[in-house]
């Protein structure tokens, strides 16, 4: 947002750099890290890969944008852009700006559930089920090129932050206005029918945040 030049440069016109370099040199497929936030906001129960892209953020629209560039070589090699969900859980280099992971970290350190609105619902997915959905295609390279959902559970802020509390009851929660509106559910059958399987969850990274905390990880 503080430079949406820049996005543009490194979201959209690297991506035109990269397919085109990859399409001169015989690559055959290209994962691209998409991001489920490409839908904004809606209300609809099953956001499918075929819903209205409605993006809000400079993020998101680079995001969007970059899609069709990849997609424009589709003719060319196998293009699969993945939508990820918000991802969670704990890794080699933890985030602690997306919710799940905020909301245990803020509980574990302060004792405080900070929550921000609580009604928007964003869909979810634990960090080794976002890892195997791309060992996944590239191990299925016979797939069609598209666009595909990876979020299993669609939760809302406040619920969230409940399962943090269910699970450490010292802490307390606490509820502000928020200036982020987003709010939206994935579907993600059409990778489920693929035949992916996710194995984890919410609840699993929570957990896993929290001993982590308890050996001095974080």
């Amino acid at each position: 947002e503080l430079n949406p030049l820049l996005s543009w440069e490194v979201n959209v016109l690297s991506s035109y750099k990269i397919a085109n370099f990859a399409k001169k040199s015989n690559v055959k497929s290209i994962i691209f890290a998409s991001s489920g936030s490409v839908y904004g906001l809606s209300d609809e129960e099953r956001v499918t890969e075929n819903a209205e892209l409605v993006p809000i953020s400079e993020y998101n629209k680079t995001k969007m944008i970059a899609e069709r560039v990849f997609l424009s070589f589709k003719n060319d090699m196998k293009i699969y852009c993945v939508r990820p969900a918000t991802v969670c859980g704990v890794s080699p280099r933890m985030r602690l700006d997306v919710s799940v992971n905020i909301l245990t970290y803020s509980a574990l350190k302060n004792n405080l559930i900070k929550v921000f609105g609580g009604a928007q619902v964003r869909p979810n997915i634990h960090i080794d089920d976002i890892c195997s959905v791309y060992e996944f295609f590239i191990e299925n390279l016979d797939i069609d090129s598209g666009c595909f959902n990876a979020g299993f559970e669609n939760i809302s802020i406040l619920d969230i932050a409940k399962l943090v509390q269910k699970k450490l009851p010292d802490s307390k929660l606490a509820i502000e206005g928020s200036n982020d509106p987003r709010s939206y559910r994935q579907c993600s059958d059409l990778l489920i029918k693929l035949g992916f399987k996710p194995k984890k969850n919410v609840s699993n990274a929570i957990e896993e945040i929290i001993n982590a905390f308890k050996n001095n990880q974080l």
